[in-house]
């Protein structure tokens, strides 16, 4: 079989990134192999799978894991397009070697529980305890350090969470009881995931220790049962997210901390950009903690052109453990609120805990100087009655004012709405392109990000042009 081996300094000598110019990769020193393809070694999809697997996952097969499967170190699984895998027993999914699923818009990959239904009617304020989406049906996607490659594209991540055995814990260096989804954790190793799904989560949906990532126009909806932010990224993780939707988050959609950053790894540096957020924050049962996007301890990074909707507190710049606030800058974030009690804390408070640097920016949406106090402070409490069900930004097919339920946690789900933007919303044209992505991951149909999507003229996810997020 012929093998193509590279590294990624050869590949960047030769790759520039659209609006970001040539990167100088040796200064990353990161060497990584292109992982083999193992067309010619097919997986069986006539048993259950268990234990070691490698090669490929042949486009419209339906597989089933008995139990654990792992890619062993060294060792590749491409999944094609189409592919269905069921998952039972709790089995997980450990990788060690790389992982690379290549779904399409056409035909996208399921890691699933067959046996696992989603409700089909969200009822307002659903209880999560009665909803499937939270139990936990299999363990999840866990990548050991030495995994150097995870790339999903155009792949569904549903009912993951099932909290790990101690057998478990031990193939990836993790304690028994951990919960989440998807987990990467290899300082020099790659993390794409882009034009995906993830349904559901007990925790952390996915927890990136450290590493290089691109999370692009995806959809995250029902993740964390009584708390878990969405993307958790901690210490020595770098890169961009964009274009992601995220609905019925527990806590944060995004969160960025420098804690537990291995020796020698870069600075947590996230840069995050036209995503949209419709009612999070409110099953975090922990009081003052965030609903859409944080930075704390030791982070740097960015936050520009996001759309807030309903959602418990805003953008959150933590003072206590300190995000790097001399390095994080935003701006052109839009937000909008059915009840006082979100526009409360559009920047947040400190009666809830929950206060912290949030500066008010003059591109915010709405205009603070409408609402703010004169010497007004960060963390101050303020009277924002006047934006009550204001500045609506006019989704295709959502209802604001959402009714049934206050403090508005009723819509969990995507279920049928569309949240592109109608000619006319105030969230078109507002969006900031100045931003330059980070771009630490090579552009590549296979062993890279398809796109690095750059800032959008309009707020949001959803491009009033039809680009951006592509689940419509």
């Amino acid at each position: 079989m012929k093998t193509n081996s590279f590294t990624l300094t050869a590949f960047f000598a030769a790759v520039c990134f659209i609006g970001t110019g040539c990167k100088k990769w040796e200064e990353e020193k990161i060497s990584l192999s292109k992982p083999k393809e193992m067309i010619a070694a097919p997986v069986d999809d006539k048993v259950p799978l268990c234990g070691a697997i490698k090669g490929t996952m042949l486009s419209g097969k339906t597989y089933t894991f008995g139990c654990d499967v792992v890619v062993k170190q060294g060792d590749t699984l491409t999944i094609q397009p189409g592919v269905h895998i069921n998952v039972t027993n709790h089995a997980g999914l450990f990788v060690q070697g790389s992982l690379v699923s290549l779904g399409t818009k056409e035909a996208p990959v399921w890691l699933t529980v067959d046996s696992l239904q989603k409700l089909k009617n969200d009822a307002p304020n659903q209880d999560p305890s009665k909803d499937v989406a939270f139990s936990g049906g299999w363990a999840g996607l866990y990548c050991a350090s030495t995994c150097p490659m995870l790339i999903l594209k155009w792949t569904h991540i549903e009912f993951g969470g099932y909290a790990l055995s101690n057998d478990q814990g031990t193939l990836v260096n993790q304690k028994s009881g951990t919960a989440f989804s998807i987990l990467f954790q290899n300082p020099n190793g790659m993390f794409i995931m882009e034009d995906s799904w993830l349904y559901g989560g007990a925790d952390d949906p996915i927890r990136i220790s450290n590493g290089k990532i691109s999370i692009m126009r995806n959809t995250f909806e029902k993740a964390g049962l009584h708390g878990g932010d969405c993307l958790n990224t901690k210490g020595g993780t770098v890169g961009d997210m964009a274009y992601n939707l995220f609905v019925g988050i527990a806590t944060n959609g995004q969160k960025a901390s420098n804690k537990g950053i291995p020796t020698g790894a870069q600075q947590t540096n996230i840069r995050m950009w036209n995503n949209t957020f419709i009612s999070c924050g409110y099953r975090q049962i922990q009081s003052g903690r965030g609903a859409n996007i944080n930075f704390e301890e030791g982070a740097k990074g960015m936050a520009y052109n996001n759309l807030m909707v309903n959602c418990k507190f805003g953008l959150r710049i933590v003072n206590n453990p300190a995000a790097d606030t001399a390095n994080i800058s935003y701006g052109n974030n839009y937000e909008y609120g059915d009840s006082l009690s979100v526009v409360n804390q559009i920047y947040p408070t400190n009666d809830f805990g929950s206060g912290g640097w949030t500066a008010p920016k003059l591109t915010d949406i709405p205009d603070y100087t409408k609402f703010l106090p004169a010497g007004y402070k960060y963390g101050d409490t303020y009277d924002g009655s006047s934006l009550v069900q204001k500045n609506n930004p006019m989704f295709y097919n959502f209802p604001l004012p959402v009714t049934g339920g206050i403090p508005l946690s009723g819509i969990q789900a995507v279920n049928k709405f569309d949240f592109r933007l109608q000619a006319g919303s105030p969230a078109i044209g507002k969006g900031y392109t100045g931003l330059a992505p980070l771009a630490v991951v090579p552009v590549d149909p296979k062993y890279g990000a398809t796109e690095i999507t750059l800032p959008g003229k309009d707020i949001g996810a959803f491009q009033f042009d039809g680009t951006g997020n592509q689940h419509y």
